[in-house]
């Protein structure tokens, strides 16, 4: 299926050519920003190696910098009002976006950087990316027609995953290259650079598409006809759920962030290997994506959450069992699997949990607790490795107490209730599109699953 209009409509209007036009460059968006990731963002941490900062700084970059990001989305709640356009403030995000891989860039070249610059670069990169996340779902959902929209963003997603495991393995091989012809940091510079291009040729995508009117969206809560008050926006199930997902995210990123200075600084293993390592987990989450739609329809997403919670719980600490390439490849290729298992049923409860009308400013709190989590698991994993030092076993350790929390978040599941299992959609079914990809969790940041929340929309 092509990204455009569907074959039924047999007139070709000036509305309909209009349509079609956002459809095709929708698609063209997503697929450069893919590229962007697969090229630049995947290899934030290995950059940081190479410029000499230490283990430490290379697991922070990755995510601390999260933090500005979702900081910058309540900005977002007051900015987009002022400029009266969802698509000037997505636009300029953009490009600013693209923008920050410049110093990047340069640091490459020149090869060093002081630690805060390269933090701060890191900090506009996130800022301006999540500050587009809630304003552009607001902006697409009136853009592309709801009878559409799901079987377009399935096959948006598909077409744009192409784009990141291209951005994945290229940047790898070239890195591979690099390192053996003794110009690795000037490789960077060339990727991050052919990055940066990808997300303002996204931008430019953006910039043709049509804008709608804005429409302000208040925290609006539909009054209870039992009770004569207002519900509230989140009810204590969803509160029960956002606890468990944010000590899930802790316990993920406790490790996770660390584990290519692991695989790069303690098992020296080539880029080739790290970027088969990192493929490996995404096909097997292409690849299992479309069954896992069918089980969340036939037995509901909080069986499919189940599912992936228990799979995700042991995988760090399988790390201790073996370095061995093909054990720790097998290992990838399950918790791929799994891991989209988790995401899928997580994106079709929480969107469920948010009310149309309010789904900018929910999202934007959503995400600021979401990012404050992953930075505070980051934050004590380099803690630990700063007082018992960057050796194999601290890491061991550090993999260890993350499948210990994420044990720990299972009794916070316990007490979600089964009703959130009718959250599920339709087929066909939306793919949720990976923000950035981790050794070993193959985790994917919720920030930016924006195809998946548009579609649940499009649902009979």
């Amino acid at each position: 299926m092509s990204a455009s209009l569907p074959a039924s409509n047999p007139t070709d209007t000036p509305t309909s050519r209009k349509l079609r036009n956002n459809l095709h460059l929708s698609t063209a968006d997503a697929t450069t920003f893919n590229v962007m990731v697969g090229l630049g963002e995947t290899y934030f941490p290995a950059f940081a190696l190479a410029l000499g900062k230490g283990d430490r700084i290379s697991g922070l970059i990755a995510t601390v910098p999260m933090l500005a990001g979702a900081l910058l989305q309540l900005v977002a709640m007051r900015a987009v009002p002022k400029l009266g356009s969802y698509r000037r403030w997505v636009v300029l995000c953009a490009t600013v976006q693209a923008l920050s891989f410049i110093p990047l860039a340069v640091a490459a070249f020149k090869g060093s950087i002081p630690t805060f610059l390269l933090f701060l670069a890191a900090a506009v990169y996130w800022g301006a990316g999540q500050a587009t996340v809630p304003v552009w779902n607001t902006w697409v959902e009136a853009l592309i027609p709801s009878k559409i929209r799901a079987p377009y963003f399935a096959c948006r997603t598909r077409l744009s995953q192409f784009g990141m495991l291209v951005g994945v393995i290229g940047g790898g091989l070239a890195l591979h290259w690099g390192r053996e012809s003794g110009i690795e940091l000037t490789v960077f510079g060339v990727i991050l650079l052919l990055a940066g291009l990808a997300r303002f040729g996204s931008s430019r995508c953006l910039s043709a598409q049509t804008d709608v009117p804005f429409s302000r969206q208040p925290f609006i809560r539909e009054v209870n006809p039992v009770t004569g008050k207002r519900d509230p926006i989140l009810t204590k199930s969803n509160k029960r759920l956002l606890r468990y997902v944010f000590l899930m995210q802790g316990g993920v990123y406790l490790s996770g962030p660390f584990f290519t200075a692991y695989m790069r600084e303690h098992l020296h293993m080539s880029y080739f290997d790290y970027v088969v390592l990192i493929s490996s987990a995404f096909a097997a989450r292409i690849v299992v994506l479309s069954y896992l739609g069918s089980f969340a329809h036939r037995y509901g997403a909080h069986r499919l959450l189940w599912v992936g919670a228990i799979g995700i719980m042991p995988l760090p600490a399988m790390w201790l069992v073996s370095s061995n390439f093909y054990f720790l490849l097998a290992l990838q290729i399950v918790g791929g699997m799994f891991w989209a298992a988790h995401e899928l049923a997580m994106m079709l409860l929480f969107i469920d949990a948010i009310p149309r009308h309010s789904r900018m400013n929910v999202l934007s709190l959503y995400n600021l607790g979401n990012s404050a989590a992953m930075a505070t698991g980051t934050i004590i994993g380099a803690e630990m490795l700063r007082m018992w030092g960057e050796i194999p076993s601290t890491y061991l350790t550090l993999f260890a107490v993350s499948s210990l929390i994420r044990i720990g978040a299972l009794g916070l599941l316990k007490r979600v209730p089964s009703e959130h299992a009718g959250a599920v959609v339709q087929p066909p079914f939306a793919i949720p599109r990976p923000h950035s990809l981790r050794p070993s969790n193959s985790n994917t940041r919720s920030t930016e699953r924006r195809e998946l929340c548009v579609a649940n929309e499009a649902a009979p």
